[in-house]
């Protein structure tokens, strides 16, 4: 665990910080940049800036965005080179140039806070805490710490932010965010969090989740789908969350392509299966892929698969051939799933 006052030091002695997010950013990397952005003009930092990369689908994803009037610019790398002295770079809720990001690999970071899974993290300061459920924690403690004040957006949030990572502290939950939750509480708007609880869903959502439903197989308790091409990215993960509550499954992985990506997104509450080391060891050779034991996600570049044909039926009938027989390898299973009684 990193000294804060160190933190505060670092702030206090710059002019500028740009905070970047990972790719395609949930409300745990959201609300953990706007509270290190309040940190940063309490401590006389005036230009602020937070930077993301990707797309903004998922509906509570949105609606953090919208409701919380987060203010974001897409990412620019122009914006992060050649940095003049004051000037800081950020990570929140990643940790590693290049890996779930647009930042170029070895570029020095000079802030890193995270909760992943990450080895060889570095930066002048580095709060890398993997055995907490969520990076909104770490920054909820800054400012209960430092005595920050906190008013009702920022304090819902962190707090929906740290409700959304654990599932409703059902994942990954530690006293740690008990703790958090129990201190923001007080601050945060009941309204607006029921608000971003319940988002409208797209009808595109909605048809993603549907084929992952119907194109699922299932190996003892393990079961792997697909979407096939989707414009809704954020639909695996939730589609993920839904699958991996079916009677008899203890971990579920969906995949599907993404313009020209193929995403991957995972659950697991098997005590034998750490999902973000199956992710990695399976793809790590072609694309880039991690998480916790018991959420994860990845991303492959489309690339050689896209040579194959420009037929899309037969391009994601390639896709899900590979990445399927990937899977099921690195599982050590037999790949004779049953989609009827799944």
């Amino acid at each position: 665990m990193a000294d804060v006052n160190e933190l505060q030091s670092l702030l206090g002695a710059s002019e500028e910080l740009t905070i970047v997010c990972h790719n395609n950013p949930d409300p745990d990397c959201l609300a953990s940049a706007l509270a290190l952005g309040r940190l940063a003009a309490s401590a006389g930092i005036d230009e602020r800036r937070i930077l993301y990369s990707g797309d903004i689908t998922h509906q509570q994803n949105r609606a953090f965005v919208n409701l919380l009037d987060v203010e974001l610019k897409s990412f620019d790398e122009r914006l992060i080179a050649d940095r003049p002295e004051g000037s800081l770079l950020a990570f929140v809720d990643h940790s590693i140039p290049g890996a779930n990001n647009a930042v170029p690999e070895g570029t020095a970071v000079d802030i890193v806070i995270d909760h992943h899974q990450a080895e060889d993290v570095t930066g002048r300061y580095v709060d890398h805490r993997e055995d907490v459920g969520a990076t909104a924690t770490i920054l909820t403690e800054y400012v209960r710490d430092t005595g920050h004040d906190i008013d009702a957006t920022l304090a819902t949030a962190l707090l929906f932010a740290i409700r959304r990572e654990t599932l409703g502290f059902l994942r990954g939950v530690t006293t740690a965010e008990y703790e958090a939750a129990g201190f923001l509480h007080a601050h945060a708007d009941d309204a607006l969090l029921s608000k971003l609880s319940t988002p409208s869903i797209s009808g595109a959502t909605v048809d993603a989740i549907a084929d992952a439903i119907d194109n699922r197989s299932v190996n003892g308790s393990v079961l792997i789908t697909h979407v096939g091409r989707t414009s809704e990215r954020d639909a695996l993960p939730q589609a993920a969350d839904y699958l991996a509550t079916l009677e008899g499954v203890q971990t579920a992985i969906v995949f599907g392509i993404v313009d020209d990506t193929i995403q991957m997104s995972g659950r697991s509450t098997d005590a034998r299966i750490n999902i973000g080391t199956v992710l990695d060891s399976a793809f790590s050779d072609v694309g880039s892929a991690g998480g916790h034991r018991e959420m994860a996600g990845g991303e492959i570049p489309l690339g050689i698969f896209a040579d194959y044909t420009t037929d899309e039926d037969q391009l994601v009938t390639i896709v899900e051939q590979v990445v399927r027989a990937r899977l099921l390898a690195e599982l050590k299973l037999d790949g004779k799933g049953d989609t009827d009684d799944a």
